[in-house]
């Protein structure tokens, strides 16, 4: 539904309103968290009685000084972004003359280290050892896992996986994720992720067509359908599993792609390599997830001589 701000504009107005989110913005998990975004600042609008023309740099800097008092830094940047993006479009659209929050600024937000829950090696191999193998719900948990922790993926990129996405090249096997962007990133299989994905499309059956989703959802008789298993579920499906297995339940799947990177580098990997294998653009993103520094020991503790 397109807010009142831009419908009271003219069919000009909301037409290039829609199009910023139907055809601008391709990530549909953007698309979603700017729609919130902008939503929620039409409404503040609405509140006050502003009409489009009434909007001015000190207007959406009162909006982002609001937001501060109930929303976190990052998220309050993140807002004033969907907004700034939203009016840049509208400006090229002629839609406004300026862009009302091009020279409004956020409030500052440094992070050096993430704050991603991160399981030590022994962790993550309790875990994988806790899931049962004797049916296929649990293969096919051990194995989604497996592709996080040994290949650095994001969940997006694994639930997106079809079944022709694990494939032979040379002597061995590897995976095609797909990244945010459209972009497509080859990684080798690890042994270990290469075995959990053979034992799980054995039990799923070889003869399924190269399209079809690799990671599935079950039915009420706990036998795969044809549809994909979304985000949401996985995080479901962590939560239970690390209960099962004793560990903490604020662990995410985020968490096993700071695990694999973490454990990399602890084992002498380097983070360019890591970076690489992440696909991440800048080295600086894929430091946010090397925790080798986060333990203090002992010895150092007892530097403090007193």
């Amino acid at each position: 539904m397109v807010p009142a701000l831009f419908l009271d504009a003219g069919e000009r107005a909301w037409f290039r309103f829609v199009e910023f989110f139907t055809a601008h913005i391709r990530n549909k998990n953007t698309r979603a968290a700017y729609g919130r975004a902008v939503r929620h600042f039409c409404d503040w609008c609405e509140v006050r009685k502003l009409k489009l023309t009434d909007l001015n740099p000190f207007v959406i800097a009162s909006y982002i000084e609001e937001e501060g008092d109930r929303l976190s830094r990052p998220s309050v940047k993140q807002h004033l972004a969907a907004i700034r993006m939203l009016f840049d479009f509208l400006v090229v659209g002629q839609i406004v003359p300026m862009n009302p929050a091009a020279s409004v600024r956020g409030p500052k937000h440094v992070v050096k280290k993430g704050i991603t829950p991160v399981l030590t090696a022994d962790e993550a191999r309790q875990l994988l050892d806790s899931i049962e193998t004797d049916t296929i719900i649990g293969l096919r948990d051990r194995a989604l896992i497996g592709v996080m922790v040994f290949s650095f993926a994001r969940v997006g990129a694994v639930v997106a996986m079809n079944v022709e996405d694990h494939f032979q090249q040379g002597k061995r096997f590897w995976f095609r994720l797909h990244e945010k962007g459209g972009k497509r990133h080859d990684v080798p299989a690890h042994h270990k992720a290469d075995e959990y994905i053979d034992n799980y499309l054995i039990a799923a059956g070889r003869g399924n067509a190269k399209t079809t989703p690799l990671f599935r959802t079950l039915d009420r008789h706990r036998c795969l359908t044809q549809n994909r298993i979304n985000r949401r579920e996985v995080l479901a499906m962590i939560k239970r599993r690390a209960l099962k297995a004793g560990l903490p339940a604020n662990i995410s799947c985020h968490t096993f792609r700071a695990t694999g990177i973490t454990t990399y580098l602890l084992n002498g990997g380097t983070l360019e390599k890591a970076q690489q294998i992440a696909a991440h653009e800048s080295p600086r993103t894929t430091k946010l997830y090397d925790r080798t520094n986060d333990e203090i020991t002992l010895d150092e503790v007892e530097r403090i001589v007193i």
